[in-house]
Order: C-alpha cells, then sequence, then structure tokens
C-alpha cells in the first residue's frame, strides 16, 4: 500500500532537474554555433583570395568574403587582406554569439592564401 505522502514525488525530482538538462541543450547549441562560425569563416576567407586573386573579378576580395557568408555571421566578421609579392592571404575572425550564460568566447579566425597571377599571365 503507497503511502500518501509519496504523490508527486517524480514531478518534483523533474523540476529539480530540469535545470541541469537545459543547460546542456543550450551548451550543444551552442557547440554547433561554434563549429558554424568556424566554417562560416573559412567560407568567407577562400572567398576573398579567389576573388582577390582574379583579375576580371566585380567585386573586391572583403565584399566577396562578406557574401560568402551567412548573413548573422557577416554581420560579426572582419576581413582583413595580407598581400605579399606573389600571394594573397585572407583572414576572416568571427565574433561567436553565446548562447549559454557565462560563457564567453574567443573569436575564430580562418585564413586562406592564394598565389597571384603571374605578370605575364595577367591581362
Amino acid at each position: 500500500m503507497r503511502k500518501p505522502r509519496d504523490r508527486g514525488q517524480v514531478a518534483v525530482e523533474y523540476l529539480g532537474f530540469l535545470p541541469i538538462l537545459l543547460l546542456v541543450a543550450l551548451a550543444g547549441i551552442q557547440l554547433g554555433i561554434v563549429a558554424y562560425a568556424a566554417q562560416q569563416a573559412g567560407t568567407g576567407a577562400r572567398a576573398a583570395a579567389r576573388a582577390a586573386t582574379h583579375d576580371e573579378a566585380t567585386v573586391g576580395g572583403r565584399e566577396a568574403g562578406l557574401a560568402a557568408m551567412s548573413d548573422w555571421i557577416a554581420e560579426r566578421s572582419v576581413v582583413t587582406p595580407s598581400e605579399g609579392a606573389d600571394e594573397v592571404t585572407y583572414t576572416v575572425s568571427v565574433d561567436i554569439p553565446s548562447v549559454v550564460p557565462f560563457w564567453d568566447f574567443e573569436k575564430v579566425s580562418r585564413s586562406a592564401t592564394l598565389p597571384l597571377p603571374e605578370e605575364d599571365e595577367r591581362p
């Protein structure tokens, strides 16, 4: 025979475990955002370097890099060029938004380097 005091015990235990469950779910979402931001930074860096090496490019490297990323990532991004004698490097840094309280991340950066066309190959 059950005691009347045991009624609702599972509900109370669930309410105690719910904040932990929500924190784990938010941590999973946060890690997904970090991975997505890193992937988008790499895509932007490659697109920027590719546009900078094409002579017939209609947009500059910075604009091409930002256009290659999602809008909400591009708003948080900084595209930095660096040109050497025979190559160009673009670095994209993305400020990662925080979903989990008290869990802040540094910026994620990705770079892409491509060779510039030879002088005799340019039109």
